[in-house]
């Protein structure tokens, strides 16, 4: 197979082509999805993979470590020091998933020849900028989702047939838009082409990893943000968590129809974060938590009184999970009892749930038992 880095203008034209298809018969939608949570796998399987994967803060398995985890007791966005799902489904497989780089938060930028994991905290799927941006390494790098594959086939040429590669991305891409509307800094008309270009460049990234010779894909669609302690505990009639509904039901329904449109369904496996977030909410106590969607492990108010305490210009940027270790958590334990670890990111028992779920889905696909 003839390496191509870049999609040709043809593809690519083909790829938003069809995503616009897509979303203009779903942009209004609202949500949905079974319950399907078949979460059985609990011990490695006898085939074994290297997993490989691109996304944002669901993936991240440490971008912003090496200061923060010093200074914080953090690292990851989750409940510290526990593993983010990507880290437990390399390690079902056989395998460990570190950074491919790390930096930021005033650490030098260090790539990693022998970390795959190439997904970072606030990352878009294309542009720059993301959710936590800051100009030379001052704070998150949010190195897009497009760019993390660039930087894997400059590092490595080619995927191999023994690899497990994940593709995640477009949340930060909704929140960043549906933001500038809601505070009038664009009309609402332009956050929706903008997340529709955005499922356009997730598709063009997914058909780039199979160019470059990825043969066990997993796309992961976005979650059900409406079903997160950021819309849920909004106290705004839910007028958050239906904009987020409906945009995340377009973008996912466009990555979707999309992908069935080009002829990539069938060369990935698709799993759905939507419908299991949805699930969980649903079944959280039956499922072994004790709080849903409607609290956080971390204790969110206390990580900003101590930021104001020491001075920090914006102490509510300290409101993240990033920054949370045991000694902030809400109770102890909150990492097994609570779903969520901050307002948008899952604890360490929700992302072991989550493992679990993807395993059974890429065992169901490639015949594994």
């Amino acid at each position: 197979m003839k390496l191509s880095p870049t999609l040709t203008k043809t593809t690519l034209r083909l790829v938003q082509g069809a995503v616009a298809i897509a979303l203009a018969a779903t942009m209004t939608a609202c949500g949905g999805g079974d319950d399907n949570n078949s979460s059985t796998p609990t011990s490695q399987v006898s085939a074994s993979f290297q997993v490989v994967s691109f996304g944002d803060s669901l993936s991240d398995v440490g971008t912003y470590a090496p200061n923060i985890s010093l200074i914080f007791g953090g690292g990851r966005f989750t409940t510290n020091p526990g593993q983010v799902w990507t880290q437990d489904v390399a390690q079902y497989y056989g395998g460990s998933l570190t950074a491919a780089q790390t930096g930021g938060f005033g650490a030098a930028v260090i790539n990693n020849p022998n970390g795959y994991g190439y997904a970072q905290g606030g990352a878009l799927v294309d542009g720059a900028q993301g959710n936590g941006w800051a100009a030379n390494g001052a704070a998150a790098l949010t190195v897009p989702v497009t760019q993390q594959i660039q930087n894997y086939i400059s590092m490595h040429g080619t995927f191999t047939n023994n690899q497990l590669v994940f593709i995640q991305g477009g949340a930060n891409d909704i929140i960043q838009q549906l933001t500038a509307a809601s505070q009038g800094l664009e009309p609402l008309a332009t956050a929706q082409a903008n997340i529709a270009t955005a499922a356009g460049k997730f598709v063009g990234a997914v058909a780039a990893l199979l160019q470059a010779g990825a043969t066990h894909v997993v796309v992961v669609d976005v979650p059900d943000i409406a079903k997160t302690p950021l819309a849920v505990l909004a106290n705004d009639g839910g007028q958050t968590a239906a904009a987020f509904s409906a945009a995340v039901t377009a973008y996912n329904q466009g990555v979707s129809g999309a992908l069935t449109s080009l002829g990539l369904a069938n060369k990935v496996v698709q799993v759905s974060s939507f419908q299991f977030i949805d699930s969980e909410v649903a079944n959280f106590a039956q499922n072994g938590f004790t709080v849903g969607n409607t609290g956080t492990a971390c204790n969110l108010a206390l990580m900003a009184q101590n930021a104001q305490r020491a001075g920090e210009a914006n102490p509510s940027d300290f409101e993240s999970s990033l920054f949370c270790s045991p000694q902030l958590y809400t109770v102890a334990n909150a990492d097994q009892t609570y779903m969520f670890a901050d307002q948008i990111h899952p604890t360490t028992h929700l992302h072991a749930r989550f493992a679990a779920y993807v395993e059974a889905a890429v065992n169901q696909a490639f015949g594994l038992k």
